[in-house]
């Protein structure tokens, strides 16, 4: 009769159920709990960008000719009138330049009246053959050389005394100062930049607008503007200008014009222009859900058996928290939200949505429209 030790099998047992266990708990474990969400369709977005107050209209003043600052009457932030002197140069030069052209002025007005007076005195002696015709024409010709000589003394003249009065720069505009290139003791070329004028008027808020989204904004397109100082007002405005080219940070100049709130709206301000922009035929996903292989961008897409593929998409911009999906993806795809770069081809997941809840990714999927997943309160299996 076999001796059999009751106590000793019921332990290797009960061990045996303890490792199946184990086993499968383990098992269990070793699938993730993964946050998924369906894209949003086409929506009215809201874009906004960060710039500041400008005038529409804006010049810079400068002198005429070259020369040395001595005098500065205005700076940054003052306001200025039409006529008003801004600067002055030395005029010494300029004097001595009129001073030897009014001399070349006055030998040439008596070269000229010498040469007049002699044409007179050939013209009585030509008749009674006092003078050969060849005589007579060459005093014709002196007199003539003169008159023009007497023109460019006359000439120069007016442009040396015009350089004794652009000595003064004078500002064509009323308005406000808004830049300063000039110190007194400076040395100055002609037409260089003195001071910059913002002219009275219109106002306008400049903005710069990254190449992958300038495309959504056209010139006329309304638009609303806040002040950092005033968040609370808005003022209605539209999109007066778009620069043709990028600058070296990438970005295209806007301005933004305003329809109110001119009197209202300081030069230099800190602002923030709003676009509400309906972006059709496109689905949305969140930044975390994108990854990249080799420059093409991709997300993980839930199957129905809650295994996971990865779908190369298309991006039409990036947002804050949003990235636009041109093609690729479709509305009624579940996509993983977080931690793509942890995940494999054909993983086994469980997705969960952003209240904790299991997802049950059914079978019948319609690509061309939002789906409605049953949505369960428990675990999945």
């Amino acid at each position: 009769m076999i001796n059999v030790n009751l106590p000793l099998i019921m332990m290797v047992i009960c061990s045996l159920s303890l490792i199946g266990c184990s086993q499968k708990k383990a098992e269990v474990e070793d699938i993730p709990f993964v946050m998924v969400t369906e894209p949003t369709s086409s929506h009215n977005e809201q874009k906004s960008y960060a710039g500041d107050v400008q005038a529409r209209q804006q010049t810079a003043l400068a002198f005429r000719v070259a020369g040395q600052i001595t005098e500065r009457f205005v700076d940054v932030g003052d306001r200025v009138k039409v006529g008003q002197v801004l600067a002055k140069l030395d005029v010494k030069d300029a004097e001595l330049q009129r001073n030897s052209a009014q001399a070349q002025l006055e030998s040439a007005q008596s070269a000229a009246k010498l040469a007049g007076d002699e044409l007179k005195r050939f013209q009585q002696l030509l008749p009674i053959n006092a003078v050969s015709r060849s005589q007579y024409d060459s005093v014709k010709n002196q007199y003539e050389a003169a008159q023009a000589s007497l023109k460019q003394a006359q000439a120069n003249y007016r442009v040396s005394a015009n350089q004794t009065t652009y000595n003064q720069l004078i500002a064509n505009k009323n308005g406000v100062i808004t830049e300063r290139d000039i110190e007194i003791g400076q040395v100055i070329s002609a037409g260089q930049a003195a001071y910059k004028l913002a002219i009275d008027g219109d106002r306008e808020v400049v903005i710069g607008v990254p190449e992958q989204a300038i495309s959504e904004i056209k010139v006329g397109q309304n638009a609303w503007v806040t002040l950092w100082s005033k968040p609370q007002d808005k003022f209605a405005a539209f999109v007066r200008e778009i620069s043709p080219s990028a600058d070296q940070s990438r970005t295209f100049s806007v301005k933004v014009a305003l329809k109110e709130g001119q009197s209202l709206i300081q030069l230099g301000q800190s602002a923030r222009v709003f676009f509400n922009q309906n972006i059709n035929n496109t689905l949305s996903v969140p930044l975390a859900s994108l990854s990249a292989n080799h420059q093409q961008a991709f997300v993980w897409v839930v199957n129905p058996d809650h295994t996971i593929r990865k779908v190369q998409v298309n991006v039409a911009s990036y947002g804050r928290d949003q990235a636009t999906i041109l093609s690729g993806l479709n509305a009624s795809d579940w996509v993983v939200v977080g931690g793509v770069h942890l995940l494999r081809e054909k993983q086994k997941i469980q997705p969960v949505d952003r209240e904790n809840r299991a997802v049950s990714i059914p079978k019948n999927v319609v690509n061309t429209a939002h789906s409605n997943p049953v949505v369960q309160t428990g675990a999945t299996s």
